[in-house]
């Protein structure tokens, strides 16, 4: 089944090798939200996408490490670079361009002019391009957040919190500041809804229950997911192999599965793009 642009923010038109940019980000640190990108990601590529994910947090980048990536990415002309590849898809991120302890001391415009050089400058996706480009988003609403609703072409965003009060307080900052800035918002993610033990199966809500619930109902946005706390996403995380990746058949990749399909089928309620834009990336 063909995988369509759709529409994105204000004038801006869909890149020519991305059919969809899809932003993940969160209020506060300490969410999850980079495990939840690349989880996703690899989830929409094992339903048979073409995906890639764009590191937009500079001073922390982190998906080189969950990806398990490493070396520098090759530029053919001096001028773009080639994305480096991990379990099926693409990734760039400033953490591969320097050293990993190296600090990115920036003001915002250097941080912000760094993101729209790494997404125009990569080569995403080939000849064929990519369905979709996951855009991982520091924590927050400042600098780099401003610049994607003004710069780059955003299909959808998502939103992930864990159910305590105070991450849905920020949350619901972050799902306004979309809001605000006309990027649609496809829906919330809960991470770290609940937990099961390994030994005796019993299932305990260990940062409260229904936080996401009870915020997508007030905003008006959907569901999409609740993912489990589990010490295998961590450990597979910190070891460069995604649990989508490492473990396709456990209950977690299953749950990361059912949430990506659901994005989908929020950003398929979205109008599409304009017929010439549109053909152009088919």
């Amino acid at each position: 089944m063909a995988i369509h642009s759709r529409a994105v923010q204000g004038a801006l038109s869909p890149l020519p090798q991305v059919r969809n940019i899809l932003a993940v980000g969160s209020g506060k640190g300490g969410v999850g939200k980079s495990t939840t990108a690349v989880n996703l990601a690899l989830a929409l590529a094992a339903d048979g996408a073409r995906v890639g994910v764009l590191d937009a947090d500079v001073y922390g980048p982190s998906i080189p490490m969950m990806l398990g990536l490493s070396g520098k990415p090759e530029s053919p002309d001096g001028k773009s670079i080639l994305p480096m590849r991990a379990h099926g898809i693409e990734a760039m991120s400033i953490g591969l361009l320097v050293d990993a302890d190296t600090p990115m001391i920036w003001r915002g415009p250097m941080a912000t002019s760094a993101l729209t050089q790494l997404l125009n400058d990569t080569r995403w996706g080939g000849e064929e391009g990519l369905d979709y480009l996951i855009v991982d988003l520091p924590p927050g609403t400042g600098d780099i957040q401003l610049t994607l609703a003004q710069k780059i072409p955003v299909a959808g965003a998502v939103v992930v919190t864990t159910p305590q009060d105070v991450a849905t307080l920020d949350a619901r900052k972050a799902l306004r500041m979309f809001e605000k800035v006309e990027v649609a918002v496809l829906g919330l993610v809960e991470n770290m809804a609940q937990h099961v033990c390994s030994n005796c199966g019993h299932v305990e809500h260990l940062f409260g229950q229904g936080g996401g619930e009870r915020m997508a109902a007030q905003y008006g946005v959907p569901l999409l997911g609740s993912l489990p706390l589990e010490v295998g996403i961590r450990e597979q995380g910190d070891a460069g192999v995604p649990i989508v990746a490492s473990a396709p058949d456990s209950a977690a990749a299953a749950a990361y599965r059912q949430t990506a399909r659901r994005l989908v089928e929020a950003l398929e309620t979205r109008p599409r793009a304009p017929r010439s834009i549109s053909a152009s990336l088919l």
